[in-house]
């Protein structure tokens, strides 16, 4: 019968450690080409709450699939978009203030009414999302 010694000892846990430190390596790889499944846009409308919490002039960022949807209150209604700017899908922002929707990535500027670009580098306008209003209840996508 051999004798376990501390050399042995030590040789399995320089394994395991270099076992550990390859997986940690790994391990962003692998989850580049297997991501999780999100959908691109949901199949079904997603409720955004209620018209009485958006007051007019403000806005909500909320998830939509795989990337999060731009719900604004606007003096002629509600509008809503994809919150990825068309330039480098950078997450635009609602700019109560100022009234116009904002990239502060790159200084790109949208217009709140219809999702044009108003200066900056984004090439397009953000995608619009369709949005519907029942029993005071806000959906967007979907079948709305």
């Amino acid at each position: 019968m051999s004798k376990f010694t501390r050399r042995d000892f030590l040789g399995i846990v320089k394994k395991g450690l270099a076992a550990t430190g390859l997986t940690a390596l790994l391990a962003p790889f692998l989850t580049y080409f297997y991501p999780p499944s999100l959908e691109e846009t949901p199949s079904e409308a997603v409720r955004v709450g209620k018209e009485a919490d958006i007051p007019t002039g403000e806005g909500v960022t909320v998830p939509f699939g795989r990337y999060p949807a731009l719900v604004i209150h606007t003096d002629q209604g509600f509008r809503a978009y994809s919150a990825v700017c068309t330039h480098f899908a950078c997450i635009v922002k609602w700019d109560k203030e100022e009234e116009i929707i904002h990239c502060p990535c790159h200084e790109g500027y949208f217009d709140p009414y219809d999702g044009s670009v108003i200066s900056g580098p984004p090439p397009l306008p953000l995608d619009k999302i369709p949005l519907t209003i029942t029993a005071g209840e806000i959906f967007i996508g979907g079948s709305a």
